[in-house]
């Protein structure tokens, strides 16, 4: 088969080779790949700045995919051969709070991506894709929108009538926005950008706040708020700006911290956090049922996913090029009809 094989760090060495076509062992499914969408995490692993000691080369990367089961090993009965299914990235996370060793069943890296013409996911470890979305459209799912759910509706608890802050126009941002208005809240965002923020605002967002003219942002979300700041607040920028999402967040409220664009450090300014009593929460996904628990919210809702732009097989490294530039919502990568 195709695959796209990172042989090392950094993007020129991402090239298409022939690989074998894997066989599906017991309670595994040959999946022939239909889309890929690319995440933060991919560009990163490709960058050399996401647990190099931990990528083998060659690599087939991108954990998210889509596509229809060709071809079962013994024993898979909740998946058929026709069945069209949804990558999950921690493959062995299903329910739960995560085991420490999650990290090293990943798609993606460590184990073999989707960024190929077939990939192996086992049966326990998949979800059926959402009758209503396209290839292209489920291949979104995966991190982008589970992580957006679990950080919202698991991990923070969000209410109906509560205010929620997304950063960005990302993946997951979009994707936290579109639940967060279809539960009831209301949301604020922010970019550097006034034309995703006019795009954003046109899917339901409330106000939009643009950074860069406003450096002070967390004192506009304040005067939104009536001084009292959000209830929920996805971080996916890290660095030094997580000071200001804790002044941004109500009292005892909840920061999910999904990202690290602008940096995996920061001074924390301790007395803040403290008198505010803020809850900052790592996210890394989620488990397999809370994929199984978001599927039927985004139907019933009819919450399909935002793609900016969707590249060919053949033009994977340009697609790479184009997550690094910045995304409104998703780049996908489609594999086959």
């Amino acid at each position: 088969m195709k695959a796209w094989l990172l042989k090392d760090f950094g993007l020129a060495n991402l090239e298409m080779g022939d690989v074998p076509t894997p066989v599906p062992q017991a309670g595994e499914m040959l999946v022939k790949v239909g889309a890929v969408s690319l995440n933060f995490r991919d560009k990163a692993i490709v960058d050399g700045i996401y647990e190099p000691h931990k990528v083998p080369k060659p690599l087939i990367p991108v954990s998210d995919a889509a596509g229809v089961v060709v071809a079962i090993g013994p024993g898979v009965t909740r998946f058929k051969v026709g069945d069209r299914v949804n990558s999950h990235l921690y493959s062995r996370w299903l329910d739960g709070t995560p085991a420490a060793d999650e990290p090293e069943y990943c798609l993606g890296s460590p184990l073999p991506g989707g960024l190929a013409e077939y990939m192996i996911l086992h049966e326990d470890r998949s979800v059926a894709a959402p009758a209503n979305m396209t290839d292209e459209e489920a291949s979104t799912l995966p991190i982008a929108a589970l992580t957006a759910w679990y950080s919202l509706m698991d991990v923070a608890k969000l209410q109906p009538g509560q205010t929620m802050l997304v950063q960005g126009t990302g993946g997951v941002s979009i994707f936290a926005a579109q639940i967060a208005i279809a539960h009831g809240a209301r949301v604020i965002a922010t970019s550097s950008c006034d034309e995703n923020l006019a795009k954003v605002k046109a899917l339901g967002v409330s106000h939009g706040i643009n950074y860069r003219r406003s450096p002070d942002w967390e004192q506009e979300v304040l005067e939104l708020t009536d001084g009292k700041g959000v209830d929920v607040l996805v971080d996916v920028a890290g660095g030094d700006g997580l000071n200001k999402s804790v002044l941004a967040t109500k009292v005892a409220g909840v920061i999910t911290q999904v990202g690290f664009l602008t940096g995996q450090a920061t001074p924390l300014q301790l007395m803040p956090l403290i008198f505010r009593q803020t809850t900052i929460r790592g996210i890394a996904v989620a488990p397999l049922t809370s994929f199984d628990r978001m599927n039927p919210f985004l139907t019933k809702h009819n919450i399909k996913p935002v793609i900016e732009q969707v590249y060919k097989f053949e033009d994977a490294v340009a697609a790479y090029e184009h997550l690094a530039r910045g995304a409104f919502g998703k780049v996908v990568i489609k594999i086959s009809e």
